[in-house]
């Protein structure tokens, strides 16, 4: 199980992890994570990331250096990693590495409730994210393949697990829907059925506990 951290958000690891490169303020920090495209896996807003900081800095996680001006510009706070810091950073990216943790998904939310939908725009939905994923994952790997030959495998691995994570998502939702469409997902008549008669959702769940119909074995 996850342990509990004094600053639990994922840009504070992403913080902290860039510090140790050397001292910065909050402003060098964004521009930073933006460059190596962390902003694909968070959200980055200078309003969050002031929060961030803030905290870590609170929790002796960080540590304030220094200050500079630039021009008319206000006073900016220059920040540096703190010997905590570093030992947080370090211990909760072992336990990333090693913890597989529940996420929260979209898409399996989605799938939770989409007996609302009729199959057969089911289908056309599918068809129509297997367009988009497909899309995203040949993106992903013209941007991997753009990489210079002497950055070392080391600093891909996490764009090479997105692909993978595409491609395995490509894969079911590509299943799925040949399923749907040929007929052989279980009991999808009876799901088109539930549409055409317009039952209403407490019927279908009254059915389900009933057991009128059960998952194949």
């Amino acid at each position: 199980m996850a342990k509990k951290r004094k600053v639990g958000n994922l840009l504070a690891l992403a913080v902290l992890t860039t510090l140790t490169e050397r001292p910065m303020h909050r402003y060098e920090i964004a521009a930073l994570l933006v460059e190596r495209g962390k902003d694909r896996d968070m959200d980055i807003k200078m309003g969050s990331l002031y929060t961030v900081v803030q905290n870590l800095e609170k929790h002796g996680l960080l540590e304030i250096v220094g200050s500079e001006r630039d021009g008319a510009r206000p006073e900016r706070t220059i920040y540096a990693i703190t010997e905590a810091g570093r030992a947080e950073a370090v211990d909760w990216i072992r336990e990333i590495v090693s913890t597989p943790e529940l996420e929260h998904h979209r898409f399996s939310a989605g799938l939770s409730v989409v007996a609302m939908l009729p199959p057969d725009e089911v289908i056309a939905l599918l068809g129509t994210r297997l367009e988009r994923l497909e899309r995203d994952v040949a993106a992903a790997r013209a941007e991997l393949a753009k990489c210079p030959p002497e950055v070392p495998r080391l600093f891909l691995i996490e764009a090479e697990f997105n692909i993978a994570i595409l491609d395995a998502e490509i894969a079911w939702v590509r299943g799925l829907r040949t399923e749907l469409a040929e007929g052989t997902f279980p009991h999808i008549e009876m799901w088109r059925n539930f549409h055409a008669t317009n039952m209403a959702m407490s019927e279908i769940v009254e059915q389900v506990e009933r057991g009128d119909f059960t998952r194949p074995a």
